[in-house]
């Protein structure tokens, strides 16, 4: 008889301590790029220019999903490399409006007239010099953007992410589709169109499925979407043609995969960059 109590004795103790155990709260994590990954099965919906972060986020994510240049987004909420953000945290995608009542009224500056000059109502040769000025200035600022663009595609090498058809093309339209479809059977091999390093390993981005992104540059970004399996992690570097996922059909309708290249979070149209075939 005191055996059989004492069992019931050790058993009660074991029960009372797994019950306290599981009531121990664990807090929620901060989402920082160089601690590795976080998944969220909550899709990233951005209202009013504004964005509570989720368990899983970042601020990559955050800014793809909003078409917007991190550096952009990063200065607006004064947030610095590596760009630690926080679950609960609001993050603004637009400077805030800055009310009349703060605006600073500026005097309206009033133009002197003398009458010591005769009046000429034939343009002065000064006059004329500033708009050809002007011109050049802008056919240079051209050039230079040209050369700069020209440059760092240069300092990108690109190449095809996945081996298919492509069955869909970058739309220039405002609802167009941003990107290109290359289709294949599932388990087929995604590789990284270049080098770089993943900032986003996972499945928060509406429409998008399963999803890489990587960073090339500071510039560039570019995305592999509707995976079936994700063969790498946050914050791991990548070498061009490396495998990174296998294709699939996740939130899409069809077995392909979704291909995006983005400028300054810009979609700009990847055929322009990978090699012809």
């Amino acid at each position: 008889m005191w055996v059989r109590r004492s069992n019931f004795l050790i058993v009660g103790l074991l029960c009372s301590s797994l019950v306290a155990c599981s009531s121990v709260h664990t807090p929620a994590p901060v989402v920082n790029l160089s601690k590795g990954k976080t998944t969220s099965s909550k899709k990233i919906h951005i209202k009013n220019n504004r964005y509570k972060v989720k368990k899983g986020d970042t601020l990559f994510s955050i800014a793809f999903s909003a078409n917007k240049d991190i550096r952009t987004v990063a200065k607006i909420n004064k947030i610095k490399p590596p760009y630690t953000i926080y679950p609960g945290q609001t993050i603004l995608l637009t400077y805030p409006k800055k009310s009349n009542k703060t605006a600073k009224k500026t005097p309206l500056k009033t133009k002197k007239y003398t009458t010591n000059k005769p009046l000429n109502n034939k343009p002065s040769k000064k006059e004329l010099d500033p708009p050809k000025q002007r011109e050049y200035v802008q056919s240079q600022a051209s050039k230079k953007t040209n050369d700069t663009s020209t440059l760092l595609n240069k300092k990108v090498r690109w190449n095809w992410p996945a081996v298919g058809k492509v069955t869909r093309r970058f739309s220039i339209k405002e609802n167009g589709y941003k990107g290109i479809q290359i289709t294949n059977k599932t388990g087929t091999s995604i590789k990284a169109a270049a080098s770089g390093i993943v900032v986003y390993a996972g499945s928060a981005l509406r429409g998008y499925g399963n999803l890489i992104i990587l960073k090339h540059t500071d510039d560039y970004l570019s995305a592999y979407a509707h995976n079936s399996k994700l063969l790498v992690r946050e914050q791991q570097q990548v070498k061009v043609g490396q495998k990174i996922a296998e294709m699939g059909s996740s939130d899409a309708s069809s077995v392909a995969l979704r291909f995006e290249v983005r400028y300054r979070g810009k979609s700009v149209d990847p055929i322009r960059y990978l090699p012809k075939k």
